[in-house]
């Protein structure tokens, strides 16, 4: 059955690379609307399970279904349909080192839309407006950037066909605190003027806490606490002691409190 209040469904989803298993029947479903986070140690197949949600891995085994289609099971044309409604930013930016910022925005605009130039060239624009870039950086190369600003250019290519579904592969790594926070009071502002729906990879505890409505926490190849922050907090094993229960844990769930 196809829940039409699910952005996401993951059902009996197992991963092998070879002798590897990476999963073992996980599910999961992720709510239109919401923030789902997805954390876990070293290789506990965090980023190998957006790849699936995404379509750039297939699983062993289980089925994966994004914005009501199959991910594995369906024409080509359904995948070009599905790819336009979804934005994802890498862990680094990953944009093209050969485009300017204007060209690497455009890129998806060009490749999925066919609209006029000068229709592109306004919502090139408009994008850098909304993540907080002044249009007098349009024309430079990435290497001219900083890291922040190559967050903000990549969350502008990752939003260019206006997505339902934002994926958020480590959304802050590399930043200083000051710039972290300026870029998770950006995807909170974005989340609530576009209404968009977020699954997010990250190891950030104050980017976890400020932004995430539940936590799907990956270890011993299986999802083993999926809930909000303070139910995952109350499960019981190594891993979320000392992810969650840490000084710095403390600290960010501190902050939570507060607010």
């Amino acid at each position: 059955m196809i829940h039409t209040d699910w952005a996401i469904e993951i059902c009996g989803l197992h991963t092998r690379f070879g002798q590897h298993v990476v999963h073992e029947d996980i599910d999961l479903a992720v709510l239109r609307g919401e923030v789902l986070a997805l954390v876990g140690g070293s290789g506990s197949g965090k980023t190998t399970l957006l790849r699936q949600m995404l379509g750039l891995e297939a699983p062993a085994q289980g089925s994966v279904r994004v914005l009501g289609a199959s991910r594995y099971d369906c024409s080509h044309e359904a995948q070009k349909q599905l790819r336009v409604r979804l934005g994802v930013l890498f862990q680094r930016g990953a944009l093209f080192s050969a485009l300017n910022v204007y060209d690497n925005i455009a890129l998806p605009l060009r490749e999925l839309r066919n609209l006029r130039e000068s229709l592109i060239r306004d919502l090139v624009m408009l994008k850098l407006d909304m993540v907080g870039v002044e249009a007098q950086h349009a024309y430079k190369m990435p290497a001219e950037l900083s890291g922040g600003m190559i967050k903000r250019v990549a969350l502008a290519r990752a939003l260019a066909l206006d997505p339902e579904l934002l994926f958020l592969d480590e959304p802050t790594a590399g930043l200083d605190p000051a710039l972290s926070e300026s870029f998770v009071d950006l995807i909170q502002t974005l989340r609530k003027e576009l209404t968009l729906t977020i699954v997010m990879v990250t190891h950030d505890l104050d980017t976890l806490v400020a932004i995430s409505d539940r936590v799907a926490v990956l270890a011993e190849r299986r999802i083993i606490a999926l809930g909000s922050i303070p139910a995952v907090i109350a499960v019981e094993h190594p891993f979320i002691e000392s992810f969650f229960l840490g000084a710095r844990g403390r600290n960010a769930l501190r902050m939570f409190q507060k607010n």
